[in-house]
């Protein structure tokens, strides 16, 4: 089994002066930290448990995981003045540097924001949700994030999921606390960088800006330069299009080349086409 997150590590790793985040909150079990943040209605907060039992995934999708094996962690930030689309695709890119700051592997991105690990068959690791929020304080983000640590083959839900552990990474007393500190300090640091990015004409630009959180983004995303099978939740599992991913444009949509030319995507359910396949 994972061993379980030490919630003082957490806070005094991550609540301090100007790092943004104002108070760690730990469960060694919860329904959903998303639903727990969304009670919360406050900014800059982190609920962080060790099993969810009623955690989800993006489309609506369950992500669930045994106790003890996987980590689960929330987190609420303002919803960004420009730029908001790029918010989950940051995260996603904040969370493959902290698997490979935290452990020996590398890791890329599905995109929007699935994590895969190229060392057991490019499975996923983790998995995203962004939901907007009203609250008190104004619209939030809240941030859900659900990271694989020691499954077993077994323990998985279905066969294109992996863990940490499966995937080659030797699993110790501290790797989820350590992996969610470096996560969550990485999306501060994203978040920053795409609030303070200029605007130029209603869109967001410059070399500090979003363009290089982009570039940094497109670098790690393995979708692009693949023949991909794009589905939306509202066509009921229809096929809207096969091509090549061949860009993420200024929103953060994916550019598919397909039968009818290029197009962007701001949403749906992305799978990759093996030769074979």
């Amino acid at each position: 089994m994972a061993p379980p997150l030490d919630p003082e590590v957490l806070r005094a790793a991550l609540v301090t002066r100007g790092s943004g985040w104002t108070e760690v909150e730990h469960h060694d079990s919860i329904g959903s930290t998303n639903a727990r943040a969304t009670r919360l209605g406050r900014p800059w907060v982190v609920v962080v448990a060790d099993h969810q039992s009623a955690g989800r995934g993006r489309l609506a999708r369950r992500w669930d995981a045994p106790p003890g094996r996987s980590v689960a962690v929330s987190a609420t930030v303002p919803v960004p003045a420009s730029g908001a689309g790029w918010l989950p695709l940051l995260t996603g890119l904040a969370v493959t540097e902290a698997v490979e700051a935290t452990t020996s592997l590398a890791a890329v991105l599905k995109w929007p924001n699935d994590v895969l690990l190229p060392s057991d068959d490019d499975r996923k690791v983790s998995g995203i949700l962004c939901e907007v929020v009203t609250a008190r304080a104004g619209p939030l983000v809240v941030i859900g994030a659900g990271i694989n640590v020691s499954q077993s083959r077994a323990q998985l839900p279905v066969e294109t999921a992996t863990s940490l552990l499966l995937a080659g990474a030797r699993v110790t007393e501290s790797t989820g606390t350590d992996l969610v500190v470096a996560y969550l300090q990485r999306l501060a640091d994203r978040y920053a960088a795409l609030v303070e990015a200029p605007v130029t004409g209603g869109a967001l630009a410059g070399p500090t800006g979003l363009s290089g959180l982009a570039a940094e983004y497109r670098t790690r995303c393995s979708t692009l330069g693949r023949r991909v099978r794009m589905t939306r939740a509202e066509t009921n599992g229809a096929i809207d299009v096969v091509g090549v991913a061949v860009d993420i444009d200024a929103e953060g949509r994916l550019v598919i080349d397909g039968p009818g030319g290029p197009t962007a995507w701001a949403a749906g359910d992305v799978v990759h086409v093996r030769l074979d396949g």
